[in-house]
Order: structure tokens, then C-alpha cells, then sequence
């Protein structure tokens, strides 16, 4: 145990606060923290432990730090707002779960940025960390703080609070810089010095240097560092499973889509390494799910056959298998019959076949039709089914059509459903037109535009055994502006901070008033950044080189609005530039 923290005061804390369970560390098959240590580092993830410990991505890098020779990692997650009273009351800073270390004291800090509506946490867990805001406010005596994450495809909002932001796949680009920052501590370099050099890596943006970045990307993943012996959470968290990475990137293009294009080239994982991961975290951890992940997992090439042999596994150890991301063009019926009657989610995305070719949702009637059939012949029980509601183009009848599906669900239920009863949850989110995508050019509609369409939805829906839930209007237009902003931001979410917003991702949390207050009070037209941006306009994130060119995303720009879709790439490369940073497998 560190002795940063007052131990004593810690313990009278915990027996104060919901769910200590958060606070105390020490999972079963925690890493050794008293291994002989040259660079210590402290991950902190910017929401609730049940989020952070959820999370593939953070939970691949807090191994691979810790089983490379000389370097310890330790977490931190965004203690509840009871625990953050209570540090401040007792003049105690955030501290590391592993070692109760205060967090100045390490020699790297890393924050993981998952989602805009996070950004003010980043702030939040700053001010309990006792720094200041702002990376050029903080001296020497401050360790270099970093950033990463899905967000970082647009880093300028939140670029100010950082030193460095890592754009690209952490298995290479953290552990290439905390290994170039062990050595420029060995050699006495300044933060600057070091930052300098951190800079020359791939996918390392320097916001104090502005330097042109190219995403970094991991060139082989059978050869890539993923762990089978997970930390086991004290808690439950939100996705309480093991997991296995089928394979990255996604080979669709629909045009809305970030990550399709954000994590191109697709590469994969072979059967071979997939059921020997698999069968490891089964053993290690004693969890009674395994989840099959990926963007699109019904893409995988050998699906059937990896199902068939992961379940042989899993059938020996009583652990049910979870196919999270399935596509309705690709659903095989053989694999929900391996998959133990598990509920079904599709995301047909858009109600017409005009609208889906708009955004190039690659999915026909007849998909949609086919796919529901043989999942209801096998005794499905529950349907979920995703939309985006303001995509471009859309219209009236384009929101009938998402009613006509779910009436059709019901029919065909009523003709061919083995089950009895059948539970539809129709889901619609605002669209919200993100960088490095064709669609990075166009405006969000309006709040006013937003809740007429989902008063028509709820209208509409209003059918036995379907229920209706959307995403908040208010939290869309946030997630907007901070999606699509530039460095001016920064100072809006301290003032945001200041007003007591914390947690916007959790609705109960969530303060749409103050939001406001604080964009006015910091002179901040939040509007234009909701607006369309012209073709020629720079836009704040063109200093990223992110693989897909944005030629090609133009090119894709004008065939949606012709009504145009384009083929996926598996078998014919469409141009798209992602191979410039690595070969794609598919």
C-alpha cells in the first residue's frame, strides 16, 4: 500500500458511499503491482467503474502494460458523485485502485475517451486528480497526461487538457510511448524534450505542436497482445462476460457510421487463436458468458465454424456464447440454432429500401424478411430492432416504414414464430453526422425537427407487445457539437464543469439548461458547429490522417445523394485509402 493516502480516512469513506465495491481493488487475477518496476502508469477511464471494467480496449492495454518488463499499470475510474464529495471533503485526491497511489505520483497518466458525452468528466476527474485544467498550466512536476480512445478520431474539443493524444490502436502507440518516455526520463528530458520526440510516432498528436498525426494501427492481430487472464470485477458491471475480438474493422461503408471507417482495414483473427483465447478465458475467469465481438460479427469468414468449436468448449464449462452485432444480410440460421435461443438484435438502420441505399445499409426487404423468418422458425422471443431518425433525405414515409417493419415482425411472427410470444423493442437514436464519414459535411436537424419525429414514432408504435425507446434530443445536440468542434471548446466544458455537469451520459445526470448557460457564458455559438460545412471548408480534425481519404468520402458523399449504394469490400477493394496504413484482409 502507497502511503499517499490516508488509509484510515479511506476505510471511513467506504462505509459512507453506494457500492465500495468501486474503490478497493484487488480483482481476482490482479496483475503483480511489486514486480521490479522502471515506468509506472495510471489508466483512468472517464466514466463509473461499471462502465471503465466493461470495456475491451482499456482492458487489452492495462495487461499489455503490465506484462511488459519494467512497467507497472494501475486504473482509476470516475469515482460517483458521493465518493467525489466525501475525497474533497476529506482533502484526499483520486487515488489508483490497485495501490491507493495518489495519481501525480506516477510517471504516466493516461485517460481513455470513450464518448462526447464524457468530455466533462475528463475535467471532473482532473479536479479530483489536483491539476490544473489546462496541459500548458501544469509544470514539471506534473506527469505528462494522454489521451485515447474512440473519441480521439476528433481530438481539438478536449486537445487543451492533454499533453499528448494517441490517435489509433493502443497496443501500439501507448506501449511504443511509455516505453519512449521511460528512456527520456532515463536520459533527464524535460516534458517538452520528451513531447518533441513522442511526436515522431505514429498516431501521437501533440496539441502544444499541432503536428500533423497518422493513426497508428496494429499490422497483424494473430500476432497481437490480447489477454485470457481478465481482471474479474468486484460488482456488476454493464457487460459482465468474457470476450473474444473476432477481427477489426468493418468491410460495409455504411456512410453514417464512424467506426466503419475509423477502425479501417479490417483485419482478423484466426479460428486457431480465437478457440484458444476463448478456451483460456473460460478458464480463467469462471464467467458464464462469452461474447463474440466485432462491428459486424456476422462478417466474420468462418463464423459457423468458430461458433461450432468455441461451443464445444463452452458446452464443457456450461458458458453460453452471445453474438452481440449480427447484420440482417448475413444472419445464418444454423448459428442461432448453436447459439442456444439467445434474443436477437438487427439494426436495419432506416425504415425504406430508398433511404437505406441513402446511406448504404446494404440490406434489401427481402433481407429483412428472410432473416426474421428463419430467426422466429428457431423460437426467438425477443427482437430488437435499431433506427437512425434525420438522416439526410429523410422523410415522412421513411418513418412509416420503420412501423411497416414492426408490423411485419408481428405478422410474420403470427405465421411462422415457433415461440408463443414475441417481445419487439424498437430503438431510434438522432443521427448525428460525425468526422470520417461521408456524412461529415451535413447539418444535424433540429431539436424542434427531433422531437416531432419521435412524437410520430411513439404514435405510431403504440402496439401490443412493442415497446418504443429513443435517444434524448437534448443529449444528441450536445454530442453534436462536441463530435464536430474545434479547440475553442475546451473552455465551454470547463465552464460546463463549473455548472455541475458531470456525468451527461447518464440521463438522470444530464442538464440541457446548463449546457446552455455555459456556451453563452463562454461566447460560444454552439450552432455552427450543428450546421453543414462546405466541401472546401478545413475542418478541425483535417490535421488527422485517419487512412480513408477524404476524396473517397466525397465520392461516397455524392452517390448517397443520388439514391447510389456501394458493395461492401470483401472480395473487391472500393479505394476507400485504408490501405495506405495497412493491407486489408478482407
Amino acid at each position: 500500500m502507497s502511503e499517499d493516502i490516508a488509509l484510515d480516512k479511506l476505510k471511513d469513506i467506504l462505509l459512507k458511499v453506494q457500492k465500495p465495491a468501486r474503490y478497493v481493488g484487488g480483482e481476482y487475477n490482479l496483475p503483480d503491482m511489486d514486480k521490479p518496476c522502471e515506468e509506472r502508469v495510471c489508466l483512468c477511464f472517464s466514466d463509473k467503474y461499471e462502465v471503465g471494467m466493461s470495456n475491451v480496449g482499456t482492458r487489452i492495454l492495462y495487461h499489455l502494460l503490465n506484462d511488459t518488463e519494467g512497467v507497472v499499470c494501475e486504473r482509476a475510474y470516475a469515482p460517483d458523485l458521493d465518493m467525489a464529495a466525501l475525497l474533497k471533503e476529506n482533502g484526499l485526491p483520486l487515488f489508483s485502485l490497485e495501490t491507493k497511489t495518489d495519481i501525480k505520483k506516477f510517471d504516466l497518466i493516461g485517460f481513455s475517451v470513450q464518448f462526447e458525452l464524457q468530455f466533462t468528466n475528463i475535467v471532473y476527474m482532473l479536479d479530483l486528480i489536483g491539476v490544473p485544467y489546462f496541459a500548458k498550466d501544469r509544470g514539471e512536476d506534473i506527469p505528462p497526461i494522454v489521451a485515447g480512445g474512440p473519441c480521439v478520431v476528433n481530438p481539438m474539443p478536449f486537445a487543451d487538457f492533454f499533453d499528448a493524444v494517441l490517435i489509433g490502436e493502443g497496443e501500439k502507440n501507448l506501449d511504443e510511448l511509455v516505453k519512449l518516455h521511460r528512456e527520456c526520463r532515463k536520459k533527464g528530458m524535460t516534458k517538452s524534450e520528451f513531447l518533441k520526440e513522442a511526436c515522431k510516432l505514429d498516431g501521437v498528436y501533440v496539441p502544444s505542436l499541432n503536428n500533423p498525426t497518422k493513426r497508428a494501427v496494429v499490422e497483424d492481430l494473430d500476432k497481437a497482445y490480447y489477454p485470457t487472464k481478465v481482471l474479474v470485477p468486484n460488482c456488476d458491471i454493464v457487460h459482465d462476460r468474457s470476450s473474444i475480438e473476432l477481427f477489426r474493422g468493418c468491410a460495409n461503408g455504411c456512410r453514417f457510421c464512424q467506426a466503419g471507417f475509423y477502425y479501417r482495414p479490417i483485419r482478423k483473427r484466426s479460428v486457431d487463436t480465437l478457440v484458444r483465447q476463448a478456451r483460456e478465458l473460460m478458464d480463467s475467469t469462471g464467467y458464464d458468458e462469452m461474447g463474440l465481438l466485432s462491428l459486424s460479427t456476422s462478417d466474420y469468414p468462418q463464423l459457423k465454424e468458430l461458433v461450432e468449436k468455441i461451443k464445444v468448449e463452452a458446452d464443457k464449462r456450461k458458458v453460453k456464447l452471445a453474438l452481440p452485432s449480427l447484420r440482417l444480410d448475413s444472419f445464418e440460421a444454423e448459428i442461432y440454432e448453436e447459439m442456444q435461443g439467445a434474443s436477437l438484435t438487427f439494426a436495419p438502420e432506416a425504415g425504406t429500401q430508398r433511404l437505406r441505399d441513402v446511406i448504404n445499409k446494404n440490406i434489401s426487404d427481402e433481407n429483412i424478411k428472410s432473416s426474421l423468418i428463419s430467426a422466429l422458425k428457431y423460437g426467438v422471443k425477443n427482437v430488437k430492432l435499431y433506427f437512425i431518425m434525420g438522416l439526410p433525405t429523410e422523410t415522412e414515409e421513411d418513418l412509416q416504414g420503420i412501423v411497416d417493419i414492426v408490423k411485419m415482425v408481428k405478422y410474420l411472427h403470427s405465421q411462422y414464430g415457433a415461440s408463443k410470444l414475441l417481445n419487439v423493442t424498437v430503438s431510434t437514436s438522432i443521427f448525428i453526422p460525425k468526422p470520417l464519414t461521408p456524412f461529415q459535411w451535413e447539418r444535424q436537424i433540429s431539436i424542434e425537427e427531433m422531437y416531432q419525429k419521435q412524437e410520430f414514432m411513439r404514435e405510431k408504435l403504440r402496439i401490443k407487445n412493442v415497446k418504443y425507446s429513443w435517444h434524448g434530443a437534448q443529449s444528441s445536440v450536445i454530442e453534436a457539437v462536441f463530435a464536430r468542434g474545434d479547440r475553442t471548446l475546451s473552455k465551454a466544458l470547463v465552464k460546463a464543469y463549473e455548472l455541475g455537469c458531470v456525468f451527461d451520459s447518464w440521463s438522470e445526470n444530464f442538464d440541457y439548461e446548463k449546457w446552455m448557460q455555459a456556451f453563452e457564458e463562454s461566447g460560444i455559438d454552439y450552432k455552427k458547429f450543428l450546421q453543414g460545412f462546405g466541401e472546401e471548408e478545413i475542418l478541425p480534425w483535417d490535421i488527422i490522417d485517419n487512412g480513408v481519404s477524404k476524396k473517397y468520402l466525397l465520392f461516397e458523399r455524392k452517390k448517397a445523394y443520388e439514391g447510389i449504394s456501394t458493395p461492401n469490400c470483401i472480395g473487391k477493394c472500393n479505394g476507400c485509402g485504408a490501405n495506405r496504413l495497412q493491407r486489408c484482409e478482407l
